[in-house]
């Protein structure tokens, strides 16, 4: 059965103006307080950075609530959910607050959904055997659902997806994709699904530092959780990566490939890698310990990412 294409936004290469070349991920802002997040994201603005896209931990703060906090915190950075799980609220409630944060921002508000992972999702009460069909169910009711009050037009909106039928999905009943824990050999296959049109915004995670053992400690402990979480083991391996380079906290070549580690210029040179293979947009995420050292490794990264 052909899938059913939504109405959304046409005017794509506006949109992707918006959102701007480079963007950040963090989801510390969720452990920090409302002033911290306020400070944060004057810095971030202040940068250059387009987009700020947020996680939603299962026992942090809320995707939807969270954005209108940033949003008030900020003069024209766009702010996305990077994600908001579809099991966290029903479809009504996702695609009302979106109108709401879209309106009352002016059109700064992005709304990026997921189906998250089975463990979490279980953690919470529900079902998540079918996320595909879950998916498609939950943007079906999203388009049924009226809103009475003001909504100039439709909120943008993508799909966390990472493997052919989520990318589809996303081609059609949203902007685009916003693949997470990928590599550019991930991005290139991405477009190639996608097609040429959608949005397409990876995330990547990068350490500023230059001392090989020291970074590739403060990588593997960062992607510890994901290399027990199936999704991405399985995209893993349709790259062509094996158990055996997900064994004692994942290989030296894995975890090069998806957390590159040095200088500014040699990570600003990753996220180019990602625009060469097709992504109109890199969402990075410094790992590091505090809030304000990713602060800081987002200020060093600023000039070799956003030259002039």
């Amino acid at each position: 059965m052909a899938e059913r294409v939504t109405t959304l936004p046409t005017d794509l290469p506006a949109f992707k103006q918006r959102l701007g070349r480079t963007g950040v991920w963090l989801v510390s802002l969720s452990a920090v307080t409302a002033d911290e997040e306020r400070r944060a994201v004057a810095a971030i603005e202040d940068l250059g950075y387009g987009t700020l896209w947020i996680g939603e931990p299962p026992t942090g703060k809320e995707a939807l609530t969270h954005a209108a906090l940033l949003l008030s915190a900020s003069r024209r950075l766009m702010v996305a959910t990077g994600i908001a799980t579809i099991y966290g609220r029903d479809a009504t409630a996702a695609v009302n607050g979106a109108r709401t944060l879209h309106e009352a921002w002016q059109g700064r508000f992005v709304l990026g959904l997921g189906v998250s992972h089975r463990p979490l999702v279980h953690g919470r009460g529900h079902d998540s055997s079918t996320p595909l069909s879950d998916m498609r169910a939950y943007l079906d009711a999203m388009d049924a659902t009226p809103f009475d009050a003001p909504a100039p037009e439709p909120v943008p909106r993508v799909l966390a997806a990472l493997r052919p039928k989520m990318l589809k999905l996303a081609a059609t009943r949203a902007q685009g994709a916003h693949p997470y824990f990928v590599t550019p050999e991930h991005t290139r296959r991405a477009r190639a699904t996608l097609g040429p049109d959608p949005l397409l915004a990876p995330e990547q995670a990068v350490v500023v530092d230059t001392d090989p053992e020291r970074a590739r400690a403060t990588a593997r402990a960062y992607a510890a959780v994901y290399l027990r979480l199936p999704n991405y083991l399985n995209n893993l391996r349709e790259l062509g990566f094996t158990d055996a380079d997900f064994d004692d906290g994942g290989s030296d070549t894995l975890i090069d490939a998806v957390v590159p580690w040095g200088d500014p210029e040699t990570l600003a040179e990753r996220i180019r890698e990602h625009y060469r293979a097709g992504a109109d947009h890199v969402a990075v995420q410094p790992i590091a310990d505090t809030l304000q050292q990713q602060l800081q490794d987002l200020r060093l990264l600023a000039p070799a990412l956003m030259p002039g």
